[in-house]
């Protein structure tokens, strides 16, 4: 899939003026409808366990191993081209998976993405996010709140306006907080991008049904990704995989060598009958 150029140009503006950008229709019917139907047989096993989980949200992590249409969208055309702009090359893939808010949840904490990359501000991102609707999100359903431009604040403004704990509860400052942000509302099958040095929130769910969400996030090829595919994906999946999505999940090299396999590129671990070099 070819990206549009002048697109690209407008959402790079976007996402460096304001922190986000949003891609209407970027699932198409098809994929949207194969989104539904994984998700289904994946949603009702974990329960979120705090405040920032969600005590009345689902999760589901290493989305990217659990079915091929997730690792068609981790790869989107769009979405690497926004990568290759703000992140270095070899950017890995640091978390993908679904969130489906329910009726009565709470707001969540105001947050970064990469906020635990101890690295002073303002600075560049180290990550970049996307959210994914598979339900509308909307202002009652808990859809996703964004403060524009917050990505830019220093580490004065940021602790002025924030605080000094990322995912503490502190009514007074949420709701403070909560005055400069605005909810992302956007059509099913839509996506917003976003820099992971932006503050947000999942919005509180006010509306009778579930909102559903899933969200892959990329990160600079340096830094420690969030989840660990190499344990959570069996090399046996991985092998079926496209070449781009090993390469995002860390069977990758980046210059000279990090993320070696004991002085070999680390796709030796993918070839049948592979054996470690401690086991032989």
């Amino acid at each position: 899939m070819a990206v549009d150029k002048e697109w690209l140009a407008a959402a790079i503006r976007e996402i460096n003026t304001r922190g986000y950008t949003e891609i209407a229709g970027f699932l198409s019917p098809r994929i949207l409808a194969e989104v539904e139907s994984a998700l289904a047989k994946q949603l009702g096993t974990f329960q979120g366990r705090n405040n920032f989980e969600g005590t009345r949200t689902e999760r589901v992590y290493t989305l990217v191993g659990r079915d091929k249409v997730f690792q068609e969208v981790v790869e989107d055309a769009r979405v690497m081209a926004l990568c290759e702009e703000f992140l270095a090359p070899n950017f890995l893939l640091t978390a993908s998976q679904a969130i489906s808010i329910s009726p009565g949840e709470t707001p969540q904490p105001f947050h970064t993405d990469d906020s635990f990359y101890p690295l002073p501000r303002p600075r560049p991102m180290v990550s970049l996010s996307t959210i994914v609707a598979v339900d509308a999100f909307t202002l009652a359903n808990g859809g996703t709140q964004v403060i524009p431009a917050s990505h830019l604040w220093d580490e004065e403004k940021l602790q002025g306006e924030y605080g000094t704990g990322f995912g503490e509860l502190d009514q007074d400052l949420e709701s403070r907080l909560a005055e400069k942000a605005v909810t992302v509302e956007m059509a099913a099958g839509s996506c917003v991008v976003f820099a992971g040095t932006l503050l947000h929130r999942g919005g509180a769910n006010n509306s009778d049904q579930a909102r559903c969400a899933f969200s892959n996030q990329y990160c600079q090829p340096w830094a420690r990704t969030q989840e660990n595919f190499f344990l959570a994906i069996p090399p046996e999946k991985v092998r079926q995989m496209s070449p781009r999505v090993q390469e995002l999940l860390g069977y990758s090299i980046h210059p000279p060598f990090m993320g070696q396999l004991s002085a070999s590129h680390p796709k030796k671990a993918l070839e049948p009958g592979y054996v470690p070099p401690v086991m032989r």
